[in-house]
């Protein structure tokens, strides 16, 4: 799996908000940049999409600044992923499904398939909060825990 420095940025400044704004406060963008070390035009561009997204609110004014539209433990990293970056899973842009393989290949569509399906697995079942608590479901706990998997 690749993730796209957009994506990245989204999820860190999500979790930042997250952890900035638990009684609801907003919190400016320049906050958010300068916790997570993001540039803060590129963050302005990856915030509006997560707006649009339904991931965050903005308020504009003096007084304005970002916070989540939803509690963080409704907010799967999935969700942030496909708001960013679209589908978890596509080969040349298509979706596993839509594609033809033939002869000898055919079965790759199956490892695809597969393959999308272990990734929403986890990135379904993670949450903002999960992350900002550090308390990561089981299953994650236990492929982390496995040294091959840093590797």
């Amino acid at each position: 799996m690749r993730l796209s420095a957009r994506v990245d940025y989204a999820l860190r400044a999500v979790a930042e908000l997250a952890a900035s704004s638990t009684d609801g406060k907003l919190v400016t963008a320049d906050r958010l940049a300068a916790a997570q070390q993001i540039p803060p035009k590129f963050l302005e561009s990856i915030l509006l999409q997560l707006r649009r997204g339904g991931v965050v609110v903005a308020q504009r004014g003096p007084e304005g600044g970002y916070r989540l539209a939803r509690p963080a433990a409704e907010i799967s990293l999935a969700e942030i992923i496909r708001v960013i970056d679209g589908p978890l899973a596509n080969v040349r842009g298509q979706r596993p499904e839509d594609l033809g393989y033939h002869g000898a290949a055919q079965a790759l569509q199956d490892v695809w398939i597969a393959l999308r399906a272990n990734e929403r697995l986890i990135l379904e079942t993670v949450t903002i909060e999960d992350v900002v608590t550090g308390e990561l479901p089981e299953r994650v706990r236990d492929l982390v825990a496995d040294p091959r998997a840093w590797v």
